[in-house]
């Protein structure tokens, strides 16, 4: 079936991701494969003290991505998009969005990037005997008691980015069950919230003696596959400025891009891993077993199934190295060379590969924000070198690409020399791949592991959570997500495998040293720089 005919039939399915810098939209065919997309870049805000976006970003956001992507339809395919198969929305995981009973937003949107919860974090990890990291939905709501913001008392409504969308899409307060595992921790064998640690919380908090208990105030949780609602008049009126989109359109639950990142790579089986790499970077690898004790360094998550998952999530991957990207365009434009982007970062790029394995002693910080991984609150991006170390531009471009996996390695190492987890395959997606080859091999030396790269990747989570609402109305009968994208997505596609290099291994093993070492180098920063 061509695209046109897809539209035209409604066997289509649009998804649509909130991504750290980008909102994008991605309408894919009968046979899964995207045939139209819009996006919109956006940049949140640090206001007060917190990592946030305003709603108005947020919807105008939303707005202009799905805006471009029906005009890339009519001009395409000379079609008018009035409906779709099913929708599915996305966004990144975790934050904190409390609403009263009337819908009004409480506090600003508290994001993944702040690391300002870690007096919850400590206390709901010893009382739960779990891991709860400082960017979670629950360490957010309960740093704010232990605050005493007054708001609290008020909270009708606590959820993620999805989760809102969703809601104001549909009326539904549902999540996808792997956006849920960065709320509040999953029980995979009832793949929803672990009931004995609802009731410590509600235990914890029952002095303050607020109207709520825990489970009236989450989102209902629901696995792929299930039907999360159907877009409404409002929901309808709020997504398509120009009026044509239609209501009764079912959306599937909405995911984090954990999930989507998953799904987009095909990585949803036991013994599968991804990486996503981006503005953070975080990679996820379905486990067999699970770990035998719990790690700071380590979250557990889920598939959008409700398999466990250990995830090593970091804050900071690519935005220090696209700030030494866009210094380099400032110097060409200087001299009055114009430069794409696509040129900018692929000469750059590559030119990290004719670099020294070690980055020829050279050191470098990507902290933006605050690192969990490695114990800081506050980050500050650093390059530091000895006065002895090969400093030329190949390793320092390769230096930066190094240190943008720099927390993940420290992460990932845990898993594979400590735990010894297994794994079949990894695959990369995400912009750090985008240019062909480089990003793959840095990873696949930081791992030492095979990585392959899909030439969906640059499509990312907008892509998979299409394949989610695909799945939802196309799947058979007691079809699994896992043999549904094996027989009906990736079927034939597994992309282009790429062996570490025994140097790039050894390389980045010497450079971890060096990173461990020298963390009281971006300590030091972090404290002068106040």
């Amino acid at each position: 079936m061509d695209a046109k005919t897809a539209i035209l039939e409604q066997k289509t399915a649009l998804g649509i991701e909130f991504g750290s810098t980008r909102i994008k939209a991605v309408l894919i065919g009968a046979d899964n494969a995207p045939i139209a997309s819009g996006d919109h870049e956006w940049e949140n805000r640090y206001d007060n003290g917190v990592w946030t976006y305003t709603l108005e970003d947020i919807w105008t956001g939303l707005q202009d991505a799905y805006t471009k992507m029906a005009a890339d339809v009519k001009e395409k395919y000379d079609i008018t998009l009035t409906r779709v198969g099913a929708i599915g929305f996305s966004a990144m995981m975790h934050g904190y969005m409390a609403f009263d009973k009337a819908g009004n937003l409480l506090v600003p949107f508290r994001t993944w990037r702040n690391n300002i919860t870690e007096e919850a974090s400590e206390k709901l990890t010893d009382l739960f005997g779990f891991h709860i990291p400082q960017r979670w939905t629950i360490a957010h709501l309960y740093q704010a008691i232990l605050n005493g913001e007054p708001h609290v008392a008020d909270i009708d409504y606590v959820t993620t980015l999805a989760g809102y969308i969703q809601w104001k899409m549909t009326g539904e307060r549902v999540v996808g069950v792997g956006e849920a595992s960065g709320i509040f921790p999953i029980d995979s064998e009832t793949n929803t919230y672990f009931a004995d640690m609802i009731a410590k919380f509600d235990e914890a908090v029952a002095d303050k003696a607020y109207s709520w208990k825990a489970l009236d105030v989450l989102p209902h949780v629901l696995t792929a596959g299930d039907n999360a609602g159907v877009l409404t008049k409002e929901g309808a009126a709020l997504l398509d400025m120009s009026g044509n989109l239609e209501a009764g359109i079912p959306l599937c639950p909405p995911e984090g891009d954990a999930g989507t990142g998953m799904a987009a790579t095909n990585s949803v089986r036991v013994r599968t891993g991804n990486v996503s790499a981006g503005t953070s970077v975080f990679a996820m690898i379905v486990l067999e077993k699970n770990l035998s004790k719990v790690y700071p360094e380590i979250d557990m998550v889920t598939t959008p199934s409700g398999h466990p998952v250990a995830m090593v999530h970091c804050q900071n991957c690519t935005s220090d190295l696209n700030a030494w990207v866009n210094l380099f365009r400032e110097f060409a434009q200087t001299f009055g060379m114009e430069i794409s982007t696509s040129d900018l970062f692929g000469k750059l790029y590559n030119k990290a590969l004719e670099g020294d394995a070690d980055c020829g002693g050279l050191l470098a910080y990507n902290y933006f924000s605050g690192e969990h991984v490695t114990g800081f609150n506050e980050g500050r991006p650093v390059f530091a070198r000895t006065p002895d170390a090969k400093f030329n531009l190949a390793n320092f471009m390769r230096v930066n690409l190094f240190t943008s996996l720099g927390a993940l390695k420290v992460g990932l190492d845990i898993l594979m020399k400590e735990e010894h987890v297994q794994v079949d395959q990894i695959l990369g997606h995400g912009g750090l791949f985008k240019t062909k080859g480089v990003g793959q091999k840095i990873l696949a030396g930081a791992i030492d592991a095979p990585v392959s790269v899909m030439e969906t990747a640059g499509e990312g989570g907008a892509w998979g959570i299409a394949l989610l609402a695909s799945y939802m109305i196309n799947k058979e009968e007691n079809e699994t997500l896992e043999d549904y994208l094996d027989a009906k997505v990736f079927a034939g596609n597994a992309g282009t495998k790429m062996d570490p290099d025994p140097a790039d291994v050894a390389g980045f093993e010497v450079f971890t040293e060096r990173y461990k070492k020298g963390l009281p180098i971006e300590r030091a920063a972090v404290e002068s720089l106040k």
